[in-house]
C-alpha cells in the first residue's frame, strides 16, 4: 500500500470509528467492527491485539446507492445548500457547516473520498448497515 493511500485510509477510518464501520479482516476472512486506530494499527471488536491497517478494508456504500429517503434526509442536514444528484458533478455545501455533512456521510457509511475506486475499500453488500 502506498504511503499516501495508507494516510488517506487512516484519516477516513478515524472519522468513522464512532459510526460502527465494518471492515473485512483478510487474516480471519470475515467482518468485524472497527473499534479504534493507533498509528498504523487498528483495533477490532473481539480482539485485544491490534492488526496492521493493510490487513483490513472497510465496507462502504457508493454514493450511487443512496436511497430517495436518504437524499431527502441529506437535504435537511444543516449546511447543505443544494445537491445535484442527477449529474453528481458537484455539491454545494456551506463551508463553515461542512462538518455536519461529513458526519452524515460517515453515519450512513458513504464513500465520499473514492476509496472503493482506489481499491482501499469494499462495496458494502445491500442491507449490511440496515440495523
Amino acid at each position: 500500500m502506498k504511503k499516501e493511500d495508507k494516510e488517506l485510509l487512516i484519516r477516513d477510518l478515524c472519522a468513522r470509528v464512532p459510526y460502527k464501520i465494518k471492515v473485512y479482516l483478510y487474516e480471519k476472512e470475515t467482518c468485524f467492527f472497527l473499534t479504534g486506530i493507533d498509528g498504523n494499527e487498528v483495533y477490532l471488536n473481539l480482539y485485544l491485539l491490534p492488526f496492521r491497517i493493510e490487513s483490513i478494508k472497510p465496507y462502504l456504500r457508493p454514493l450511487s446507492s443512496m436511497t430517495e429517503e436518504e437524499k431527502y434526509e441529506l437535504y435537511g442536514v444543516n449546511g447543505v445548500l443544494d445537491v445535484d444528484f442527477e449529474f453528481e458533478t458537484y455539491k454545494v455545501v456551506h463551508l463553515l457547516k461542512s462538518h455536519n455533512v461529513i458526519d452524515w456521510f460517515n453515519k450512513h457509511h458513504f464513500d465520499y473520498r473514492g476509496l472503493i475506486e482506489k481499491g482501499l475499500a469494499l462495496v458494502a453488500p445491500d442491507g449490511m448497515y440496515n440495523n
